[in-house]
């Protein structure tokens, strides 16, 4: 797999409502058993195209879908069957919207097994994010091959959102930052902004943090793709990417050494006032901006005083 960079070895939604009607009575008994059914037909390669539709269906308003998916036979190596059956389409990139469609669909229920409590350590446990990855390599930017991206970021996005350190330790021993950054560079708004929100959120984690701050590679690689989201910005404005971006930054800004970096690295539209007018109905990222240009400041000062003094003490 090609790296973007040789340095790396790359807001939360609400839980999904109760079912209204799910577990009341002989409605909630036909129902599950409708549930169940598709389970099964997953398994049938005739009958798995219509299961996985209706099932990444009603994922949002089953809660029990993941662990029945995890538990049942046969059911998540159907959806790692659909997934590896694509990959002969990516290079060179050949995928029709059909099957980007249908493969999508069995990412949506992985998504729901990486989301839920009782699968999320089984999920990582198998390495199963690792299967997604040669989605994320691809540069092809068609509808079909960015959905697949897209699809792909979500379920990432689902494990991160738990702010859990064991899944930052998992994913950080893996190439999702370079796979992010790759995406950051390239996708599409919406694709950008998921693959940044993923970077957001390990850099949160005080071990995301050191490691991607123990290198100058590393610190260089995420500050120079901010860096040119930001410039691009300025043609074409996302408050929603933006934000995630300036969070990035202020995180980045309370590690010590990777803030003196900002000093001469942060890009001048962040500092001379340039994006204000976007973050006006935005008050929570715009005290984000005033906290990082207040520590980028302050290290600027002690790192000219300490300047000042070495020149005292050497003269």
């Amino acid at each position: 797999m090609n790296h973007p960079s040789p340095a790396f070895g790359v807001g939360s939604a609400a839980p999904p409502p109760p079912p209204p009607a799910a577990h009341c009575g002989a409605a909630g008994r036909d129902w599950r058993t409708s549930v169940e059914q598709f389970l099964s037909d997953l398994t049938d390669r005739n009958l798995r195209e219509n299961a996985l539709l209706e099932l990444s269906k009603k994922r949002d308003i089953f809660h029990d879908l993941a662990p029945l998916l995890w538990h049942s036979f046969g059911s998540i190596a159907a959806l790692l069957q659909e997934i590896i059956s694509i990959y002969p389409y990516l290079s060179p990139p050949t995928l029709s919207s059909a099957a980007s469609n249908r493969v999508c669909n069995a990412l949506a229920l992985l998504q729901s097994v990486a989301s839920h409590s009782e699968t999320r350590v089984h999920f990582l446990e198998a390495h199963i994010p690792l299967y997604l990855y040669p989605f994320l390599n691809t540069t092809s930017k068609t509808r079909p091959f960015e959905y697949l991206r897209l699809t792909s970021l979500g379920v990432i996005g689902a494990l991160v959102k738990v702010d859990e350190t064991e899944v930052i330790g998992f994913l950080l021993r893996t190439e999702i930052i370079p796979l992010c950054l790759r995406t950051m560079e390239m996708g599409s708004e919406l694709s950008k902004t998921v693959a940044t929100f993923i970077v957001q959120k390990i850099l949160l984690d005080d071990v995301g943090l050191s490691y991607i701050c123990a290198t100058s590679e590393r610190f260089y690689a995420v500050g120079q793709v901010l860096g040119s989201m930001v410039t691009s910005l300025a043609e074409r404005p996302s408050v929603r990417l933006l934000k995630h971006i300036i969070r990035c930054y202020l995180r980045l800004s309370e590690h010590q050494r990777a803030c003196e970096r900002l000093i001469n690295y942060l890009p001048d539209i962040l500092k001379d006032g340039s994006i204000n007018s976007y973050l006006h109905d935005d008050p929570g990222t715009r005290h984000w901006l005033q906290q990082l240009l207040h520590n980028v400041n302050t290290a600027n000062r002690a790192t000219n005083h300490q300047g000042r003094l070495d020149h005292i003490i050497g003269s």
